[in-house]
């Protein structure tokens, strides 16, 4: 039987990810792995993993990635201000840019398929983050899944279930199959609830809004909310 391990940060990407792979047979996910590399909502990325990771059932790891945090100079890390306008721009998306961070996670991940025999790699990465991401592009996990094939044994396929789905798709998903919304935790900021006003904040309301789910708005944003 196949078995599968998947990045994990919390957010809306990774838990739909995660739900739609334990709804079908092919990838049996039995690790999930968050990566702490300084973020400002680490704490609050790791809540929400870890309760999304008790909803499925997976084993969850928390990895620190010290070293990350002192070589990043972008906003999700260091003292800058997170953006709260422009974010359609790739200037927009330069700002919460993290040296090669995709690739260093699916690395880490692939190491951890080599030693217990995991068959398959699940990231969140989405057709609309890739228009400014280039590790959210169909390219990018042909050419990592490539590189799986000679830099480890176990020869591990990156999957992204995701990869040709808009924000809104992957709301309309979560809703008609059931997914836990309540347990997301897609904001840049620390806090009690979402900011509502970063880049992470914009598209999960916007997607949230065009699915007509005032409930979970209310939930993940409550007095946040304008």
């Amino acid at each position: 039987m196949n078995k599968s391990v998947i990045l994990m940060s919390g957010g809306l990407d990774s838990l739909v990810a995660l739900g739609f792979a334990q709804k079908r047979t092919d990838y049996n996910v039995e690790l999930a792995i968050t990566f702490d590399y300084g973020q400002k909502s680490v704490e609050e990325e790791i809540i929400a993993s870890k309760k999304i990771c008790e909803y499925y059932n997976i084993e969850h790891k928390v990895i620190k990635l010290d070293w990350l945090k002192n070589i990043t100079k972008t906003a999700l890390v260091s003292g800058e201000n997170i953006p709260e306008k422009d974010f359609e721009t790739s200037k927009s998306a330069q700002m919460v840019w993290v040296p090669n961070r995709n690739a260093l996670f699916l690395n880490i991940a692939a190491a951890f398929c080599d030693s217990f025999g995991y068959n398959y790699i699940l990231y969140g990465a989405n057709k609309e983050e890739g228009v400014n991401f280039p590790d959210n592009t169909e390219e990018f996990r042909m050419q990592v899944s490539k590189l799986f094939e000679t830099s480890t044994l176990a020869k591990p396929k990156v999957v992204a279930p995701l990869i040709n789905y808009t924000k809104s798709d992957i709301v309309k998903i979560a809703v008609e199959e059931s997914m836990p919304l309540e347990l997301v935790r897609s904001c840049y900021h620390s806090g009690k609830k979402h900011c509502g006003k970063c880049e992470s904040c914009y598209h999960l309301k916007k997607a949230l809004s065009e699915n007509n789910c005032d409930y979970y708005i209310n939930i993940l944003f409550g007095e946040n909310e304008n």
